[in-house]
């Protein structure tokens, strides 16, 4: 079985979008990382990753979320995680991985986009 990835982007009030679905892996992770770089070159300081369709991430897609992470905090952004806690069928493999790795703290993850791009938001609990 052959999964595609995919990274969408779009736009919410001030916040770059980018819906990201599929395998999050050595092979993919390339892909996101040159996305997140290319909306800062843009002039995007404020970032969303809904991360709610990834089926599976392994180190390198860890690496390319705090690397994402690094990126903005240099450039005073704003980054912020969807991740919910059903997600991508049986629950949000990604908040899994980022919560086994002890690196979940380090984001500010929300359930739901309209949660994510509120000025007034405030991030899940780890």
């Amino acid at each position: 079985m052959v999964v595609a990835f995919k990274v969408t982007g779009g736009e919410q009030g001030d916040w770059a979008v980018l819906h990201v679905s599929g395998e999050l892996d050595l092979v993919t992770s390339p892909v996101l990382r040159q996305r997140v770089h290319d909306a800062v070159a843009e002039g995007r300081h404020s970032l969303v990753l809904d991360l709610s369709e990834v089926w599976f991430c392994d180190s390198s897609g860890v690496g390319v979320l705090i690397a994402a992470r690094r990126l903005l905090r240099s450039c005073q952004g704003r980054l912020r995680l969807i991740l919910p806690a059903q997600g991508a069928a049986d629950g949000s493999h990604v908040n899994r991985v980022l919560g086994a790795l002890g690196v979940r703290r380090l984001f500010d993850v929300h359930p739901d986009l309209a949660s994510a791009t509120s000025d007034d938001a405030s991030p899940l609990s780890a």
